[in-house]
């Protein structure tokens, strides 16, 4: 079976050997990047999903945020494999900062009181799907990219060095730059421990 979608997921891997260079220009990671998202499925069309993508320089700031807050967490005898893989993501052309807009969440919990509980629940899934959009889009266009998760831990310093609303919460982090290194082999479970078919 020949699918171009499934051919296209099969890419998307995690990278941590990034570079500075893209196989396309900055405007067209960026579009790229900007269709994903805008084509993600959300509840109730509600698009609450938010992004903010930093190159270069601005990349650069945004790990050195997150180094800074690491360096009053982690001990200092153990921050040396930290401090690697910071500059592993630092070390990329780009980072996409995703976010879900809490006021969108807030006002779809009042205008629909019966699903109230499920609007945070869906915020999450829709954000994810955009994540893996992002992703997906990225590894079909050549270029690498991993997922990280250090909110909350800079998100004070990122909202005022960017001017992020207080109303966006932000979910993951996505350095991506050039593959600077091959894939491993991806090791997969048994289809029989993890699907069911009937019918």
């Amino acid at each position: 079976m020949t699918n171009t979608l499934i051919e296209s997921i099969k890419k998307r891997r995690s990278q941590y050997a990034l570079g500075k260079t893209l196989p396309i220009s900055q405007e067209e990671t960026t579009k790229l990047i900007q269709e994903a998202v805008k084509h993600t499925p959300s509840s109730f069309n509600s698009q609450s999903s938010r992004v903010l993508v930093l190159y270069g320089a601005e990349s650069d700031k945004l790990w050195g945020f997150v180094m800074d807050a690491l360096r009053k967490i982690v001990p200092a005898d153990a921050f040396e494999s930290t401090e690697k893989r910071i500059n592993s993501f630092a070390a990329g052309a780009g980072t996409v900062l995703f976010f879900e807009d809490q006021d969108v969440v807030k006002g779809l919990q009042e205008k629909f009181a019966l699903y109230a509980d499920n609007f945070p629940i869906w915020s999450e899934q829709s954000s994810g799907m955009a994540q893996f959009a992002v992703w997906s889009a990225l590894a079909a266009s050549d270029i690498g990219a991993s997922l990280q998760h250090y909110n909350p831990l800079a998100d004070a310093e990122i909202a005022a060095a960017w001017n992020i609303p207080a109303s966006w919460k932000l979910r993951a982090q996505m350095p991506f730059g050039a593959n600077s290194a091959a894939f491993g082999e991806k090791a997969f479970m048994d289809d029989s421990d993890r699907f069911k078919v009937f019918g």
